[in-house]
């Protein structure tokens, strides 16, 4: 079901929402262990999961992270074993991706609200796994208001753990890349927008936004206000709750990122994927057809007159999903999903591509390179009758394109 929207302009949020997980046994640990996605794989999504931010008034956006509450927290830095969840190098490997790219880059995340421990979060996440370290003092990491200053809007609990999770994905899938973090002021289209206009303003070149709320009409004039940027890489979430369209992944100025459940199998490639969802509906990525905004030029199904969701995908159930390092009001070490982690993944991959040309549309790039992507062919997030809900081979719905083999779809 899709959160209700009313129209978002002048409505503001504050407050914080306290949120902490549920302990179970899980093992835990650190660096250069073993991949752990297996331990990952079972689980009711129904008693084993729960949003990170509570439902938002009327008029906002809903961050799309989602954790798994049969994890047992762990604070720190341990010495034996990786943590539980998906690591840097799964990722790498399940898409084939390098393990040091994205030099020069800046990937910027626009989320609401403040993490207080946002940086120091980031920093046990990259020690964990031996990566560089992402520092204001080296210049690698830069956070800011929705103005570009240092007016932190409040911190909120939920939205902290949404941070962790998108800095820490953008972390895993591009090791060099810089990161730029914008905190819009509340969870409303006006100013979630505004940060993403500052992201484009302080120069970055892919932005990843990962949240979402119910279309209405005036979503043809935020898309103008704040998605179109010819030359950025705008990806967005395509939201958690199954069959169904959320703005802003219905933008056509932006790369919608659907999800999929990510296994390690004894294939060539050494992994499967799958829809994230059901075909009951009610839980996994996102899709559809637009209400209100007008088809892209480069999208041919023939099922959806206005925009189709999503585009391409990436790992996104929280039972395969990746281990995440939150302290603020949390535990440290969870396992979170939702397409809240598809979307800075995504963000990352584009990173890695290199600078898209002045003037383009990224959002383009991967309909000229479907042959680069991993089509997913199997699975569903809802009860449609058509490719909107069910994979099959090349597009659908829930998982677009497919999820990335190598770069060359993210390039120009």
């Amino acid at each position: 079901m899709q959160h209700i929207r009313t129209p978002r302009f002048g409505q503001r949020r504050g407050g914080a929402s306290a949120l902490l997980s549920l302990l179970a046994l899980v093992t835990g640990g650190l660096l250069a262990a073993a991949p752990s996605a297996t331990a990952q794989q079972a689980g009711d999504p129904a008693s084993n999961v729960k949003p990170l931010c509570a439902s938002q008034a009327a008029g906002t956006m809903h961050c799309l992270a989602l954790e798994r509450t049969d994890v047992k927290q762990h604070r720190g830095i341990t010495a034996d074993a990786a943590p539980s969840g998906l690591g840097p190098a799964d990722l790498q490997k399940a898409y084939n991706l390098p393990a040091d790219g994205g030099s020069g880059q800046t990937v910027a995340i626009v989320d609401a609200q403040d993490d207080p421990n946002a940086e120091q979060d980031l920093a046990t996440y990259r020690s964990q796994y031996g990566l560089p370290a992402c520092t204001t003092a080296n210049g690698c990491f830069k956070k800011v208001d929705q103005n570009g200053g240092t007016n932190y809007p409040t911190a909120d609990s939920g939205w902290a753990g949404e941070i962790s999770l998108d800095v820490d994905m953008v972390s895993a899938v591009c090791p060099q890349c810089h990161i730029l973090l914008v905190e819009a002021a509340s969870a409303n289209m006006d100013d979630l927008g505004a940060a993403v206009n500052r992201a484009v303003t302080m120069g970055a070149k892919f932005v990843s936004n990962s949240y979402g709320g119910s279309e209405d009409a005036s979503d043809t004039t935020a898309d103008s206000q704040y998605f179109n940027h010819p030359g950025v890489a705008i990806t967005v979430s395509s939201g958690d709750s199954g069959y169904g369209v959320e703005y802003p992944a219905a933008s056509p100025y932006v790369t919608a990122v659907g999800g999929t459940s990510l296994k390690q199998d004894s294939s060539t490639r050494g992994w499967s994927e799958s829809v994230w969802g059901s075909s009951s509906g009610g839980e996994g990525a996102g899709s559809g057809c637009s209400a209100y905004d007008p088809k892209p030029s480069w999208q041919s199904d023939t099922g959806c007159a206005k925009r189709t969701v999503a585009d391409v995908s990436a790992v996104a159930d929280p039972n395969t999903g990746l281990a995440v390092y939150d302290s603020y009001q949390a535990s440290g070490w969870n396992v979170y999903g939702g397409t809240s982690a598809s979307s800075p993944i995504i963000a990352g991959v584009y990173a890695l591509a290199g600078t898209p040309a002045g003037g383009s549309t990224p959002s383009s790039f991967p309909y000229a390179h479907t042959g680069s992507l991993n089509d997913v062919t199997s699975g569903a997030n809802g009860s449609c009758s058509d490719y909107l809900c069910k994979a099959g081979a090349g597009y659908d719905g829930p998982t677009g394109l497919g999820t990335p083999n190598g770069t060359a779809a993210f390039t120009g």
